[in-house]
């Protein structure tokens, strides 16, 4: 872990020198702030001035389904984004959406509440792909074992690749993805998050440390994404929340008036390891707290303030006796001891640049992204 006093924060945000990449300009803001008024900002802004560019997108979604039981497909995990995205899909844009939902094994009884709310509340469909526990299990152990910080690769692979592969098998052509300038205008360094998409890294961790064959567990490498499905297949993947206006509060308060959604603690807590993961063990074991970068996007959009941030931040996000539990949860559920857990907190500190990656495919793509201004927010 890095030391506390080397530590220098944006004077403009809360995101730090725990983000190795970071650079500050003269008055000490930082690049990802920068980045966010010189090329987020001008991009978003003429999407929420411009309301016929959202609905020429909804009706090329409409002219697509026509004939169909569904004009796209949405993932929803019972987190707000992907909820209140659901509740514009059905009741402000008049369109069709299939819900998807991948039970990884880990979901929190808020999740699968709020699931089930929206489900009956909009009247819609769910289809719900239960991952063999066995493998997801073995693959996230690998992890725990490689000693790298994106424990949750496991869960975010597995999400999107079993999303993709129904929809390439099914014929959708439209996804709807709760993704949003709103509050992810940031993204979390390559450090703490690294991609979950590079199948050739997943495939060496779970080589080195798996002790079980991924017979059934989806898969789905960066080339697939950007290619098979998006040319051959003709999938495309609109996000409809940076076209409208969309706060976190008020969109959890209306979630709350129309369905009786339940709020949990922050961003990604809608799954129990996420929580975990994100809450104790990448700050204690790495020192990286990934609500800097979600508060410092908040920040960014006027949700919240600077001063009150690290106050936040100042603040653990576990109590004692939740961490305790939850550690004992998680030992558990993997089918070990809590005193194994405890030897694989204490292992070595990796980065995915120790195991086989396809980073320098993955970077020059983004790269040649961001040239072409699909890609905004800066991936470092």
């Amino acid at each position: 872990m890095q030391n506390s006093k080397e530590i220098r924060v944006c004077t403009s945000c809360v995101m730090d020198t725990t983000d190795p990449n970071i650079t500050f300009n003269e008055k000490g803001v930082c690049n990802h702030c920068l980045n966010f008024f010189q090329n987020i900002k001008p991009e978003w802004d003429k999407k929420l001035s411009n309301p016929s560019l959202l609905q020429e997108i909804i009706e090329k979604i409409k002219l697509a389904g026509k004939g169909k039981d569904y004009d796209c497909i949405l993932g929803i995990s019972g987190g707000v984004d992907s909820s209140y995205l659901a509740y514009l899909a059905k009741k402000k844009f008049g369109l069709r959406p299939l819900l998807f939902h991948v039970d990884a094994g880990w979901n929190s009884q808020e999740a699968v509440n709020n699931i089930e709310k929206i489900v009956d509340g909009l009247k819609l469909d769910l289809i719900t792909e239960v991952v063999n526990w066995e493998e997801m299990k073995d693959l996230q152990l690998s992890f725990f074992k490689a000693g790298v910080p994106h424990l949750d690769t496991p869960q975010d692979h597995v999400f999107f690749a079993s999303l993709y592969n129904y929809c390439a098998k099914h014929g959708f052509h439209y996804i709807l993805n709760g993704g949003n300038y709103s509050t992810e205008c940031i993204r979390e360094p390559l450090e703490w998050h690294y991609h979950a998409s590079d199948l050739r890294q997943l495939k060496d961790i779970h080589k080195k440390f798996g002790k079980r064959k991924l017979k059934t567990f989806p898969l789905a490498g960066i080339f697939k994404y950007k290619i098979y499905y998006r040319i051959f297949k003709k999938l495309k993947v609109v996000q409809p929340l940076n076209y409208v206006p969309y706060t976190k509060e008020e969109a959890i308060r209306e979630l709350e008036t129309k369905f009786g959604w339940q709020r949990y603690s922050h961003k990604h807590y809608e799954s129990r390891f996420t929580k975990f993961y994100e809450g104790y063990w990448l700050p204690n074991k790495f020192g990286y707290d990934k609500r800097k970068a979600h508060y410092s996007s908040l920040i960014l959009t006027n949700q919240k303030t600077r001063e009150d941030t690290l106050k936040e931040i100042g603040q653990k996000p576990y109590d004692q006796l939740s961490i305790s539990k939850d550690f004992d949860y998680i030992a558990s559920k993997l089918d070990i001891t809590r005193e194994e857990l405890e030897r694989l907190e204490k292992l070595e500190n990796k980065s995915y640049r120790d195991y086989k990656s396809t980073s320098g495919l993955i970077s020059l793509g983004t790269k040649i992204f961001r040239l072409l201004g699909i890609e905004k927010r800066i991936i470092q």
